[in-house]
């Protein structure tokens, strides 16, 4: 019986689209080598992850980088996709230049350039902060005291080239021998690391992918070694993650990131970074007192599944993320990937999701490469493939596994879900119908119906493209 995602029936102008109608009217799947090339189709999005659905927020002239989390009372609403400035047509990729020193405290605070790929400048390229909502580019770091467990978080500044700071990032103060690690994130396709000096990208241990084939929207520095001081840190009873707990809602345990009840056709990927936007197209640090300076700036953010576990489902569900201080705001308390990725691999029962094959990310022309899934997680501390982890994660059981679980999830808590806001408005219209709208996308963007995996969810928009209701059966 076909798993069914229904819109309202009294919409008018509504179409209903099973999985093979969509594979019909999407132009292309998600490309390989990380770049997500989402292409509007009767309302229908080619990529599958929260990222990936920035196409669909700007046919409502909402940038995806607009942050839908709750504002401080004062900042501004985003900007319009008018006001921002479209990107050229032609170009979704940019250059991020990254400052020497990078995981020292001196190179945390030295802000991230924004630029245009190949040396294109960013007003010809778009690659510009204030137009966020297409290529904007979000830094995240995390930070280990390894004599002490002790974690922080820290969020790097990125700006356009050619600009400054609207207002000086705040100087993080680490501990000796602190163990670094930066995680990227993007809202356009292909983001590139270039050094700001001959050996930045050396003295980081920053990485974009393979050689000849990037991860696309994400590339990190030092992860592979924070995670294994973090696992040394934990061994020696200096570093305890806490436990996710139970939801107070539904009475299981909380979901982590390689929880299949969550993820995509992209997991472990982008950032829970928030920037300021001033009118003039500046950025600062997301912070109290940049806040309070900057009255009128907007809130940007990365489309991220780390903030759609952090700051969408957690809330939905009566969960707390794991958080640690934030350095640039005080001490807070923090979100980040990494921590997202610590606390998944310390709780997340069996059937653990780990990045599969079939990702787009981890595609090395358009074939699946072990040496590239193992790359990329190793930066977000995962295990190799393995023939133990391929038993959940191989391409065909990590398809069975996310259609079968999350369908299972979406179904039994739809009330529940319903009554939480959409990280994506123009996708569905609460939490519940986007899950349900973004599960037929990664079916479609893992090429699930080529392992026999048949896709259950048939999915029914309104004239404007949005989900407003969704029904179940069996896979």
């Amino acid at each position: 019986m076909l798993l069914a995602v229904a819109l309202a029936a009294g919409a008018v102008g509504i179409a209903t689209l099973s999985a093979p109608h969509v594979m019909a009217l999407l132009s292309a799947p998600a490309k390989a080598d990380g770049p997500h090339t989402a292409s509007k189709a009767a309302g229908i999005q080619s990529a599958g992850s929260l990222d990936g659905f920035r196409m669909a927020k700007k046919a409502e002239g909402m940038p995806d980088a607009c942050d839908t989390r709750a504002r401080p009372a004062g900042t501004a609403s985003c900007p319009s996709a008018t006001h921002a400035g479209a990107a050229p047509a032609s170009n979704v990729n940019c250059d991020i230049i990254v400052p020497e020193h990078p995981l020292t405290a001196a190179g945390l605070a030295t802000p991230y350039r924004l630029t245009g790929p190949g040396g294109a400048t960013p007003a010809a390229s778009g690659c510009t902060m204030a137009n966020a909502a297409n290529l904007g580019a979000f830094v995240q770091a995390t930070i280990l005291d390894p004599a002490t467990g002790k974690l922080s978080v820290y969020e790097p500044l990125v700006i356009t080239k050619g600009t400054r700071p609207a207002a000086a990032p705040v100087v993080p103060k680490l501990p000796k021998g602190a163990v670094v690690t930066i995680d990227f994130g993007f809202n356009g396709n292909i983001l590139t690391q270039v050094g700001g000096t001959p050996r930045a990208l050396i003295q980081g241990h920053c990485v974009n992918g393979l050689r000849g084939s990037p991860f696309g929207q994400v590339s990190f520095c030092h992860g592979t070694h924070f995670f294994w001081a973090a696992r040394r840190a934990e061994r020696h009873d200096k570093l305890t993650v806490p436990s996710v707990g139970v939801s107070s809602k539904t009475g299981q345990a909380c979901p982590t990131t390689r929880a299949f009840t969550l993820v995509d056709q992209d997991q472990s990927d982008n950032v829970t970074t928030q920037y300021l936007l001033t009118s003039d197209g500046r950025t600062a640090q997301f912070n109290k007192a940049n806040t309070a300076a900057m009255t009128r700036a907007a809130v940007i953010s990365n489309g991220s599944d780390n903030a759609l576990l952090d700051d969408f489902l957690d809330p939905a569900l009566g969960c707390r993320p794991f958080t640690a201080p934030d350095l640039s705001q005080g001490g807070a308390p923090g979100t980040s990937q990494a921590l997202d990725e610590l606390s998944a691999a310390k709780n997340q029962a069996a059937p653990v999701a780990l990045v599969p094959e079939n990702d787009p990310m981890a595609l090395v022309n358009n074939a699946l490469s072990v040496t590239k899934t193992d790359h990329y997680r190793s930066m977000v501390g995962q295990p190799d493939i393995s023939a133990k982890n391929n038993a959940a994660d191989s391409p065909a059981n990590y398809c069975r596994n996310m259609i079968n679980i999350q369908t299972r999830f979406l179904s039994n808590h739809e009330a529940l879900l319903s009554s939480g806001p959409s990280p994506v408005p123009a996708v569905g219209n609460n939490l519940f119908t986007f899950m349900a709208n973004r599960l037929i996308m990664s079916y479609v963007n893992l090429n699930c119906q080529k392992f026999g995996v048949r896709n259950p969810v048939k999915v029914t928009l309104n004239h404007h493209g949005v989900a407003t209701s969704a029904t179940f059966g069996s896979p």
